[in-house]
């Protein structure tokens, strides 16, 4: 979801060049610093609710175009109706595919950072990439949205009544709660994944140690 060009992978074995283990832990320091920025920064998940508020307004749309479908039936209706589906797929498909875009760069990030961490062990820098500022700032408004999303999914068919929700409100509330749902599941399982990764990249350090990178 992001242009920039990630780190690459460390050099092969046979092939790595490091004048002493000093240069190797610099470079593995800034590889992960950068991996892990593109990983748990916060503009990621505030790009990832912008797209997925951009899919949203697509599906809204679409939902329009059903309830005037629903409605009345005659030419201009036809006329209207294609037009909302229209402008809602062209919301809709490029937001799609860089969500999908983003969850595949996403999994590389993950490789790397593990494939740089494996190289050695370094605690006196790996402390400061535990993140529990932005794992939280990920995890906590990431389960509120599913919460909110399996509501409206689940909440708004039990409770709609004939004659007073259309089939097509009732359509596109479900599809809102199903979006909510899963921009707030990438979310929650990207906090996890960066707090089980933390939680093996610091098996073994001394709790002074992590003390100290709680303040960096």
């Amino acid at each position: 979801m992001s242009r920039r060009t990630l780190p690459p992978p460390p050099p092969p074995e046979d092939i790595r060049a490091w004048p002493d283990r000093e240069s190797l832990l610099a470079d593995r320091a800034r590889a992960m610093g950068e991996l892990s920025r593109l990983s748990i920064g916060v503009p990621r998940l505030l790009l990832l609710w912008l797209t997925a508020a951009g899919f949203a307004a697509g599906w809204g749309l679409i939902g329009a175009a059903l309830k005037t479908f629903q409605e009345s039936i005659d030419v201009l209706s036809y006329m209207t109706v294609a037009v909302f589906v229209g402008l809602g797929l062209a919301g809709m498909l490029p937001t799609g595919l860089v969500i999908g875009f983003g969850i595949r760069r996403d999994k590389v990030v993950r490789e790397r950072l593990a494939q740089w961490s494996s190289l050695a062990r370094d605690p006196a820098r790996d402390v400061r990439f535990r993140s529990p500022g932005e794992s939280l700032f990920w995890l906590v408004p990431s389960f509120l949205l599913c919460a909110l999303g399996l509501w409206l999914s689940f909440a708004v068919p039990a409770t709609a009544e004939r004659g007073r929700e259309t089939y097509a409100e009732v359509t596109m509330l479900v599809g809102f709660g199903f979006i909510l749902w899963l921009t707030g599941l990438l979310g929650v399982a990207k906090a996890v994944s960066h707090y089980r990764w933390a939680v093996r990249l610091l098996a073994g350090v001394p709790s002074a140690a992590r003390g100290e990178g709680a303040h960096l």
